[in-house]
């Protein structure tokens, strides 16, 4: 009899999740869904980049607090990208591809991004340059998958900073700031 129930509750929560998706959406970033009229019930585009406030935030497989925990993040300011809006609930995306719910209480405003994280792993390293130009000065050398605060960023380079140390990087090498976004953090 447990298997069944577990089994019918896993079903209805499928059922639930696929009933907050629309079929064919493609997610484009804010400037274009501004233009496109991509705009959340909460009057915000999606998707769309925030932050994570605390350091404990449980994401859940649906949009309430009844829905299992599927993944607790342990990060403050951890970047996410909201995909998806229900009521207070958000569906986010992290870095890595993995999506769930989170209520937006748990979220922020303030605009974080992670350093190239498909790089993880690799030999990888990004140079924190003094100017938005490819010649510039090194101020640091930084690690994928390092998460800094953002300062700005104007469409093709990213003024970040980590741990107290601020230069830039070119905005492809960070997840967190959609290509040829600009942002006045």
């Amino acid at each position: 009899m447990s298997g069944f129930v577990s089994l019918r509750l896993a079903v209805s929560a499928a059922l639930i999740g696929l009933a907050f998706v629309s079929p064919g959406t493609a997610f484009v970033g804010p400037a274009a869904a501004a233009q496109n009229g991509t705009i959340g019930p909460s009057g915000l585009p999606l998707p769309r980049f925030v932050s994570l406030k605390s350091g404990k935030v449980n994401s859940r497989i649906g949009p309430g607090v009844n829905y299992p925990v599927d993944w607790l993040y342990m990060k403050p300011g951890l970047p996410m990208e909201i995909i998806q809006e229900y009521d207070n609930w958000r569906r986010v995306r992290d870095s890595e591809g993995a999506e769930g719910w989170i209520n937006q209480s748990l979220l922020s405003g303030h605009r974080t991004a992670m350093t190239a994280p498909w790089q993880r792993g690799k030999p990888a390293q990004l140079n924190l340059l003094a100017k938005p130009e490819s010649g510039a000065r090194t101020v640091a050398i930084i690690d994928p998958g390092v998460v800094g605060s953002i300062k700005q960023c104007n469409g093709d380079w990213c003024e970040m900073s980590f741990s107290g140390t601020s230069g830039w990087l070119n905005q492809s090498q960070v997840w967190g700031a959609y290509p040829g976004e600009s942002i006045e953090n």
